[in-house]
């Protein structure tokens, strides 16, 4: 006969605390610091020899790298889930309306892993290659670390109307974006620390165009500026940076909104007259606090909603399931 829980020897009560634990899948639930620390002793060197060469040969990808994890942290948990291509039964997210056309990082993501395949096969997630190669790219582009929690696994889904639904828009007012981020569990004071995230990379005309003709509280010269390269009609490709100094990771994203000179309307509205002005201000005056106040964001981002113990899986490839 098989053995269930009421008909073990040893009564479950008198198990060692930690083993019971085990028994009841608590323990092989949880994240930590060391997860690879014996399977794949050389994980994190990997991604960031992987991330650091990328940002070298083009700063932009660091901001490309953070902006995955974000993108995929925020559609059912950072769970790699934004690395699945469509197929023709299946339908991932990187056609949704935030993600189509911008999405990069995708080769850098997908090299770090073929490494790690020859170094460990089947150990290391690419949901953590993520969140570890968003923290590299910070670091790479002058930003304080943090220390990553591992042992995220692979979902073996994705959801385009999620991605649709609960991803930020550059459109968005000061309480559209209070109320994106309190979804997800975020303060308002941390939802600013993380819009900080756009202190490195660039976006496209289509994202920008209507706040540089319509918009009022933009510096007129900058708004000028900008039009040169974005047209009211065309151009919807054409870049601009996001901050002033788009690959180094600073304050100047904060020191830009005080000038009115935030790209997107949803920059601006963080420094417009409202709750978060302080804030803005405080970064501008105190640029540690505002990097102290990004990590450990970050470290409540990407520990949202991950797969565990033996849900999900471990790709073998990120870009689809096993």
């Amino acid at each position: 006969m098989g053995t269930n829980l009421f008909s073990i020897n040893k009564p479950i009560f008198e198990m060692p605390f930690f083993l019971f634990l085990c028994f009841i899948g608590i323990v092989s639930s949880q994240l930590s610091s060391d997860f690879y620390s014996t399977t794949c002793p050389n994980a994190l060197s990997t991604i960031k020899t992987g991330v650091d060469s990328a940002v070298s040969n083009e700063a932009r990808m660091g901001a490309s790298l953070l902006r995955l994890h974000f993108h995929d942290c925020f559609v059912q948990g950072c769970d790699g889930s934004v690395l699945l291509n469509d197929t023709s039964s299946f339908t991932g997210e990187q056609t949704a309306a935030p993600n189509v056309n911008s999405l990069r990082g995708f080769g850098v993501i997908d090299n770090i892993k073929s490494q790690l395949e020859s170094l460990c096969p089947g150990v290391v997630s690419c949901a953590d290659i993520l969140a570890v190669a968003a923290r590299d790219s910070v670091v790479a582009l002058g930003g304080q670390s943090w220390t990553v929690q591992l042992g995220r696994r692979d979902s073996t889904t994705a959801s385009l109307s999620s991605a649709n639904s609960d991803l930020p828009n550059p459109a968005f007012n000061l309480q559209q974006l209070v109320d994106a981020f309190s979804k997800k569990d975020f303060t308002t004071e941390e939802m600013v620390a993380l819009s900080g995230g756009h202190t490195i990379g660039q976006a496209s005309c289509s994202t920008f165009r209507t706040r540089i003709y319509n918009d009022t509280n933009i510096d007129s010269s900058f708004a000028t500026s900008l039009q040169a390269n974005c047209p009211s009609v065309g151009g919807d490709r054409n870049l601009a940076p996001l901050d002033s100094s788009p690959t180094t990771f600073d304050n100047a994203y904060f020191q830009d909104l005080q000038s009115q000179k935030g790209l997107l309307h949803s920059d601006q509205e963080l420094f417009n007259g409202g709750s978060t002005d302080s804030q803005v201000n405080g970064y501008v005056s105190n640029p540690s606090s505002f990097q102290t106040d990004f990590a450990s964001a970050m470290v409540k981002m990407s520990n949202l909603g991950p797969l565990t113990g033996s849900s999900g899986e471990i790709r073998t490839n990120c870009w689809k399931t096993n």
